[in-house]
C-alpha cells in the first residue's frame, strides 16, 4: 500500500534537474570564498612579513607569494677529536689550584704532551669548583674553590691540549656520610667503609647517578673535551660480605656498571662531550666480580682506560715472578687481553702507565718500556699517572 501518490517520471526529472542546480550554485559560492579569504591571508601575510620595508603595492598582473616557511634546526654539538695518539699526565685538583701550575703543565706540549686529566671530583668526594648547576654539591659541602673550569679549558685551549675531567663516582666519602639514604649501609644500619675509611655510595641508586653526571655536565659545560668516569665499579676492600645495597636490581653487577654509563653517555654526548671509563689492568684477563667487563662497558663509552701499573700485579701474573720487574713484558700482556675482549668494539683502549716509584724505583728507561708496549699493542696512546704531579718529560715525546 502506498502511503504517498507515485509521482510522474518527468515531473521526477525536473525535481532531481532543480536539486542538481542548487548542489552546483552552492559549490560556486563556496569556492568564490575561499579565494577571497585566501586573497586576503595572503595580502595581510606579506604585509606582515615586510613590516619594516618600504611599502609598495604590486602590479595588479603581479602574483603575491607566501613567504617560505624557515625551520630552524638545532647545530649538532662540536665534539673534539681526541689526538691521534694521546699523550697526557693526571693532575690533582689541588696541584690545579696553585697558581702558575697548570700553565707548567701545559709547557710539557713542547715535550710532546696533547692531553691534560684534572680531577673534577676526587676519592674524597669533593668536587674541584663551585658550580650552581649542582645545588646538592653545595649543600652537602662538597663544592670546593679549588679551580675556574672555565679558566682552565681556556688554558687548554689556547695551548691546543685536549682536556679530560676525572669523576670518581661510586667511592664518596662525603656523600655517604651527608647523605647516608643514598650509601652503601651495614646490617647495623650504619654506613658502610672500606678498608681506608671511606664511605661508598650505592651503585644501584639512580639518584647517585644524577649527582655524578650533573658535576660532569658542569666540566663539560665549562669546556671539558671528555669526562672520565673512575671508581665505577663495586667496591674491592674492606668487608665487602657485610655491604648492604638498597634498591638492589636483580641483575650482575657489569650490567649495572654498564647501565650507569649508558645514563651518562645519555646525558653528555649532547653536549659534545666524548665518554670513558677508568678499569682495572686485570678486568679483561678474569672476572674481578666488581662490575668492570671491558667488553660490556664498551658499548656504552667512546675509550677504556685500563690501569696496567706493572707495581699492582701479583707475583705469578701471567707467568711473571716480578711483574714490576718486567714492565714492558706486564704492560704488553695485559694490554693483548684487552684487545681480545674488545675485538669488533669501536672504544679505544688508552693505558695508565707507571710514572712512580712503589717497591723499587722507577727510571725513564721503565716507563718507556711502559709505553714501547703500549704502541706495539697499537692502542689509541697512554696516559702517565704520579700521584704527586711529578712527570718524565722525556717519556711524552711522540714517536
Amino acid at each position: 500500500m502506498l502511503l504517498e501518490p507515485r509521482l510522474d517520471p518527468n515531473e521526477q526529472f525536473r525535481q532531481r534537474r532543480g536539486r542538481a542546480r542548487r548542489r552546483r550554485a552552492i559549490r560556486r559560492l563556496t569556492v568564490v570564498g575561499l579565494v577571497v579569504v585566501t586573497a586576503a591571508g595572503l595580502t595581510l601575510g606579506a604585509r606582515f612579513f615586510g613590516r619594516g620595508e618600504p611599502e609598495s603595492t604590486p602590479a595588479a598582473s603581479t602574483p603575491v607569494v607566501a613567504p617560505k616557511t624557515v625551520v630552524k634546526v638545532a647545530p649538532k654539538p662540536k665534539i673534539t677529536p681526541p689526538p691521534a695518539e694521546i699523550r697526557g699526565v693526571h693532575v690533582t685538583m689541588a696541584l690545579a689550584s696553585l697558581e702558575g701550575k697548570i700553565g707548567e703543565y701545559l709547557s710539557l706540549r713542547s715535550d710532546g704532551l696533547n692531553t691534560l686529566e684534572i680531577d673534577v671530583k676526587d676519592e674524597n668526594g669533593d668536587v674541584a669548583f663551585l658550580t650552581p648547576k649542582v645545588p646538592l654539591a653545595r649543600k652537602i659541602d662538597a663544592a670546593q674553590p679549588y679551580y675556574q673550569p672555565r679558566d682552565v679549558a681556556r688554558q687548554a685551549r689556547d695551548a691546543g691540549v685536549y682536556l679530560i675531567a676525572r669523576v670518581v663516582v661510586f667511592e664518596d666519602p662525603v656523600l655517604a656520610e651527608r647523605r647516608p639514604e643514598l650509601a652503601i649501609r651495614t646490617p647495623d644500619g650504619g654506613v658502610w667503609r672500606n678498608s681506608a675509611g671511606l664511605g661508598w655510595t650505592n651503585p644501584y641508586d639512580e639518584r647517585v647517578w644524577k649527582y655524578n653526571v650533573d658535576v660532569a655536565e658542569a666540566a663539560v659545560r665549562a669546556g671539558f673535551d671528555e669526562v672520565m668516569f673512575d671508581y665505577a665499579r663495586f667496591p674491592t676492600d674492606g668487608d665487602t660480605a657485610a655491604a648492604l645495597f638498597s634498591k638492589r636490581v636483580l641483575e650482575p653487577r657489569n650490567t649495572t656498571v654498564a647501565r650507569f654509563l649508558s645514563y651518562a653517555s645519555s646525558r653528555l654526548r649532547p653536549l659534545g662531550a666524548r665518554v670513558s671509563a677508568a678499569v682495572f689492568g686485570l678486568s679483561a684477563t678474569r672476572n674481578l666480580g666488581i662490575g668492570q667487563k671491558p667488553r660490556r662497558i664498551a658499548r656504552e663509552v667512546d675509550a677504556i682506560y685500563p690501569m696496567v701499573y706493572p707495581s699492582h700485579y701479583r707475583s705469578g701474573e701471567y707467568d711473571i715472578t716480578d711483574p714490576n720487574s718486567e714492565p714492558q713484558r706486564t704492560v704488553a700482556l695485559s694490554l693483548a687481553d684487552f684487545r681480545r675482549a674488545l675485538r669488533g668494539r669501536t672504544a679505544r683502549i688508552v693505558p695508565w702507565l707507571q710514572d712512580f716509584s712503589l717497591g723499587r724505583t722507577y727510571t725513564l728507561a721503565d716507563v718507556r718500556a711502559q709505553i714501547e708496549a703500549a704502541r706495539a699493542a697499537g692502542v689509541g696512546g697512554f696516559m702517565l699517572w704520579n700521584a704527586e704531579g711529578v712527570y718524565t718529560p722525556e717519556a711524552l715525546q711522540a714517536q
